[in-house]
């Protein structure tokens, strides 16, 4: 029946686990006939791959046949898909950058191919760190779409170097397990240094690793790894897929940070930017074969409105060996072990998501906006990721709440592991904004952070690097502004607003991470309130790397209030590790008290108290448990650890239950004193 599928009435397509997903989500019962339509559309895919030669083995690894092909005796078999080219050569250094001398000769399907002899001695003509560069049609330059390392010449132009160097660097340790519960620090390396400069691959390695490790995550995300020419893009504009940026340091630098991490137990996800790429010509994909497609889409369906980027025609063969080869690239050559795909929803959609409200009804997932030759290949890539590695993990960016995006493509699903909380930062910001701490509301809050689909994971965070970049500002700042510049020394005098900064910093972060999600992520340097904003060196700020860093030093020095922040964040993290919430069932709130502005909850075992209300204390607060027992404080952001007044200490002292049902669970406990401002959880001891 393989490459028939989408001949067939879609309601006899066999999806092998579509009960369980009926199961799981009732509503989506109606739409049953798409759902077999879309899996018929990529099992034909799927099928027509795998009878080709090498099937599925060799279409993923495209790297090995398309651009330079290094053989044993020296020679170099060459070869590009550009099916609008009228002719192609090669020139650089090897041949005295002659223009005409190598011309690639022209095959079936667009592909072109050209063979270099070894030289006299055997030795290969391209050689390592020489610099190469192909002409279309006699007079357009460009890169090889399958280059492994381009830098700038002469400019700020880049251009592709030959990466091979005698000695390579070989992988000392193993990829680490899936992590049961995922806390991410989100990363990236440019900015990791303290120094107005770009950072490295070897300093992050040396001075940024061991921070992430003692802070208690236990992955890192690494945005902006794939090679962007314009660095203030901040990766998302991508102009070289296969190649590691070469503004941090070479690939075999990289691959020692990946091994590094790997040593310490860190599990590395990328930031893959396949929803789109640059409008770059002279070093980016754009009209690489001379017209306005190849791997695009021509006309206005090419151009994304808003990004001034390019979109990929996910129907084309081709394009799809591309991106799938480059994802099989980044696992098997750089060791890294998961994905986090961006842009997801302007795949996802032919509108792009711009203006779209996304308001939760099914239609708005099963209607003709939706785009499946997108939707194909992100299951087509999920799925195949995971079958390369079972321990892979992929995280889509998607606000519009797609359903079955996080359930297995088997069941008729995308196949990601996790979604993005995305409504969770937007909220936290909204509130910080727009309103004062009296009108919060908490049933509001509670539903943004509960409102998820069953058993689809979803990583929580209270702010990304979304929140950081220029026009906005990190929660620290929004909550202390101006205070942070005068009042963050443990030797000023005492400021409201930097005890309420401090409180609420701890209390958002604690919130979103115990009831969020199934996974957490913080951006590098909030966990210890890093001010201001995030610019990259660009013409609007006369290329400044002021705001392209990150301020160590705040953190370091103990005269300073950061440190507070900082040893709440690893104390909970820490936590986490020790109960695992995020591993377990969604919290049970029991109190979302609007008035008193409390918010209480249990999840693996331990009680969450959190008392909003901006100046309103409490003495003997009831607060439901389901258990009977005795509970002790564990974490209180009114500890005078983390910068509070220490009315509440997590010092041992016990709360018995009093067998008084409350809050619809079997028991309570009284809370002996409840300050505003701040929270405690309680941890489960048996009697």
């Amino acid at each position: 029946m393989g490459g028939n599928y989408s001949a067939m009435d879609p309601m006899e397509v066999p999806v092998p686990d579509l009960e369980k997903l009926f199961e799981r989500d009732g509503y989506l019962k109606p739409y049953e006939r798409e759902i077999r339509r879309r899996y018929a559309c990529y099992k034909d895919i799927w099928d027509r791959i795998e009878s080709w030669d090498g099937g599925l083995e060799a279409f993923t690894k495209g790297y090995k046949y398309y651009g330079p092909q290094f053989n044993q005796d020296g020679s170099v078999t060459w070869r590009e898909w550009a099916p609008g080219a009228h002719s192609l050569h090669l020139r650089g250094e090897f041949n005295g950058w002659d223009s005409k001398s190598h011309p690639f000769a022209k095959k079936e399907y667009g592909k072109w191919e050209i063979q270099i002899p070894a030289n006299p001695d055997g030795s290969c003509a391209l050689k390592h760190d020489s610099r190469v560069q192909i002409i279309v049609n006699d007079n357009l330059y460009r890169i090889s779409p399958w280059a492994s390392y381009v830098k700038p010449h002469e400019g700020f132009t880049y251009q592709h170097f030959i990466y091979k160097p005698e000695q390579p660097y070989k992988f000392k340790h193993p990829k680490v397990d899936k992590p049961r519960s995922l806390r991410i620090y989100e990363c990236h390396v440019g900015i990791a240094t303290s120094e107005g400069k770009v950072g490295s691959y070897n300093e992050f390695r040396e001075n940024v690793l061991p921070r992430i490790k003692k802070q208690g995550y236990n992955a890192i995300q690494i945005m902006a790894i794939k090679e962007h020419a314009y660095y203030a893009s901040f990766g998302y504009q991508v102009t070289s897929f296969f190649a590691a940026s070469s503004r941090y340091g070479t690939p075999c630098e990289l691959k020692q940070l990946i091994d590094r991490a790997h040593e310490i137990g860190l599990y590395v996800l990328l930031d893959v930017v396949h929803s789109h790429a640059s409008k770059n010509t002279l070093d980016g994909l754009n009209e690489f074969d001379g017209t306005n497609a190849c791997y695009f889409h021509d006309g206005p369906r090419g151009t994304h409105s808003l990004w001034d980027s390019r979109l990929f025609n996910y129907s084309e063969i081709e394009v799809l060996r591309f991106l799938l080869s480059n994802l099989r690239w980044y696992q098997e050559e750089y060791q890294f072990d998961g994905f986090r795909f961006d842009g997801v929803t302007s795949m996802l959609y032919h509108s792009r998501g711009i203006g779209e409200g996304f308001s939760g009804h099914y239609d708005e997932y099963y209607g003709l906006n939706v785009d499946t030759e997108a939707l194909i290949y992100l299951m087509l890539a999920n799925d195949i990721v995971h079958s390369i590695d079972n321990r892979v993990i992929t995280i889509a960016e998607d606000v519009s709440g797609m359903p079955a995006s996080c359930r297995p493509v088997r069941e008729g699903g995308t196949g990601f592991d996790y979604r993005l909380g995305m409504a969770i930062p937007d909220m936290w910001i909204k509130l910080l904004k727009e309103e004062k701490d009296e009108d919060w509301k908490m049933g509001h809050i509670v539903h943004t952070l509960t409102n998820r689909r069953w058993m689809e994971g979803t990583i929580a965070y209270a702010e990304s690097h979304d929140q950081a970049l220029v026009g906005d500002k990190t929660i620290a700042f929004w909550l202390m502004d101006a205070a942070m510049y005068t009042h963050m020394s443990t030797l000023s005098e005492p400021s409201a607003v930097v005890e309420r900064g401090l409180a609420l910093h701890c209390m958002i972060r604690l919130i979103t991470h115990a009831l969020g999600g199934e996974g957490y992520l913080n951006f590098i340097g909030n966990e210890f309130g890093h001010p201001e904003w995030l610019d990259f060196p660009r013409a609007g700020n006369n290329s400044s790397y002021h705001y392209a860093r990150r301020q160590w030093h705040l953190v370091d020095d103990e005269l300073l209030k950061y440190k507070f922040l900082n040893e709440f964040d690893r104390d909970m993290n820490h936590l986490e590790e020790k109960y695992g919430w995020l591993r377990s069932d969604p919290g049970f709130v029991s109190c979302k008290h609007e008035a008193d502005k409390v918010i209480a909850f249990e999840r693996a075992g331990l009680v969450f108290v959190f008392n909003f209300h901006p100046y309103q204390s409490f003495t003997d607060y009831r607060i439901g448990v389901n258990v009977s027992g005795k509970y002790k404080a564990i974490l209180c952001s009114d500890s005078k650890k983390y910068g509070g007044f220490g009315r509440v200490e997590p010092d041992g002292e016990f709360h018995s239950t009093q067998q008084i049902p409350w809050g619809n669970r079997n028991d309570s406990i009284q809370v002996k004193y409840f300050v505003n401002h701040s929270e405690g959880y309680w941890d489960t001891l048996w009697k």
